[in-house]
């Protein structure tokens, strides 16, 4: 590609670099220069113009990003690409999920060229329909159509949507006098909804491992999720304990992440049980939505996969809590 300044006899055809304020109008850059576009510019005073003109086998920016664009998603359903626009193209979700990223495939492709850009959330982002999952950016007018087969080769199939696998969810609320009941219930109920799942059952109960344990042997949704009146301080605390007094097992008791510090996670008879800190009352991010979003899509959340989640997983303050951290639990 040329770019520079050239005499406006010589602009037919070739790309404005830049905006230029005419009487008639504002003639902005992108624009492909035709007679009339050379003819308004001569009118207003114009001697020169700086564009930029393509090579033979370069890619315009817009024809550039739209089939980088298609590279990343690969074969993947629910992903919705936007039309081209100054060399860019939006991957959006059309469904909620989480998104799954292969980052050496997109290093790859960014080291290329830089004029060739692929910017994306972060792996393992839970996404709700219409979010943004990735933008491809083409900085330059054009590209050479040899680098860009090149990213896209390298890039093919790095954007994935991974939607729910479950569908279900029941929530299990310990009460005690004075304690804080059925508050929060709102918010976890959207992070099921938020999800692609349905929330079918709201339990509440003493807190008390026997009577929580009834309740979750007699819960019906394919994910259990416990929501307690007091904190879950201990791997032997009510809820756990009351886990295992079900039948089922806990697989791993405290995460890295903050909010969140006091979930468990574990199973009963194949159904995933998440035990909530109180501070998932909260609508804000907290560990349950890393948890819980890998949990529903059927994606590895072991003991492993959890101790992993402390680098990137200091979140958001949240009014509730001090500021900062130095006192509390949650």
């Amino acid at each position: 590609m040329k770019f520079g300044s050239v005499p406006i006899d010589k602009a037919m055809g070739a790309i404005l670099a830049h905006s230029e304020q005419l009487p008639g109008g504002r003639l902005r850059k992108g624009v492909v220069l035709d007679a009339d576009h050379v003819k308004a510019l001569r009118a207003a005073g114009f001697s020169e113009v700086t564009v930029a003109r393509l090579a033979p086998d370069d890619l315009h920016e817009d024809a550039a990003a739209a089939e980088l664009a298609r590279a990343l998603m690969g074969e993947g359903a629910d992903i919705h690409l936007s039309a081209p626009f100054t060399g860019r193209v939006n991957l959006s979700a059309e469904r909620p999920g989480v998104v799954r990223l292969d980052a050496g495939k997109i290093n790859a492709a960014n080291a290329v060229d830089p004029m060739i850009t692929v910017a994306t959330v972060p792996d393992f982002h839970q996404i709700h329909i219409g979010g943004m999952i990735a933008t491809v950016k083409i900085i330059a007018y054009g590209v050479p159509g040899a680098a860009l087969a090149q990213a896209a080769t390298l890039a093919r199939g790095a954007v994935r949507l991974v939607q729910a696998k479950h569908k279900t969810a029941s929530l299990i609320i310990t009460d005690t006098p004075g304690g804080p009941g059925t508050k929060g219930a709102e918010a976890i109920a959207a992070r099921v909804t938020g999800l692609g799942m349905e929330l079918i059952e709201t339990r509440i109960c003493a807190h008390d491992a026997t009577a929580l344990a009834q309740e979750i042997g007699a819960a019906t949704g394919e994910i259990v999720l416990i929501l307690t009146a007091s904190a879950t301080s201990d791997p032997f605390d009510t809820a756990p304990q009351a886990l295992r007094r079900a039948g089922g097992e806990v697989t791993r008791f405290g995460m890295p992440v903050d909010p969140g510090n006091l979930l468990f996670l574990g199973h009963l008879r194949g159904t995933p049980v998440i035990g909530l800190p109180g501070s998932a009352r909260s609508p804000v991010l907290h560990g349950a939505d890393w948890v819980l979003s890998r949990v529903a899509c059927g994606l590895p959340t072991g003991s492993a996969e959890m101790a992993a989640m402390g680098v990137g997983g200091l979140l958001k303050e949240i009014p509730t809590r001090p500021q900062p951290r130095r006192a509390g639990r949650g």
